[in-house]
């Protein structure tokens, strides 16, 4: 059975309160994320999205002014349903409007082959960041 999802596109300002909770749930409590960590002070300069099913907003994620995607979340009980998937196409066509051809992202392992499937080629060594193993991947269109 198909979700009703909707799709928001827009500033921080417009869906800070929402999209707050879902990285807090999903960073902080889920993967133990420091708070102070999550929270850097970056969500004003970049593009927002946010996917609400039934009302409810489930999934998120954000894209900074130079091209990086980032805090991609989507809450546990909604994960395998396509709802990542559409929020990086959102991601990735905002990204296409501002005539930026080169889009990348910090996928944490266990993503890698997510971003692999919708075009991202990993590059570099694994690294660490706020105690989760990552790896540079870039998309270039």
């Amino acid at each position: 059975m198909a979700l009703n999802q909707q799709l928001l596109l827009g500033r921080w300002a417009e869906l800070e309160k929402r999209a707050t909770t879902i990285r807090f749930m999903v960073f902080v409590q889920e993967q133990q994320v420091p708070a102070a960590l999550e929270l850097d002070g970056h969500d004003a300069d970049c593009i927002h999205a946010l996917i609400e099913v039934d009302g409810q907003a489930v999934a998120t994620g954000r894209l900074s002014p130079d091209g990086r995607i980032g805090r991609m979340a989507v809450l546990a009980s909604y994960r395998g349903q396509g709802l990542g998937r559409s929020l990086l196409a959102g991601l990735l066509s905002a990204a296409d409007q501002r005539g930026q051809h080169e889009t990348y992202l910090h996928a944490q392992m266990h993503a890698i082959g997510f971003y692999e499937r919708l075009g991202f080629i990993a590059e570099g060594p694994e690294f660490d960041d706020a105690g989760i193993a990552h790896r540079l991947m870039r998309r270039t269109t």
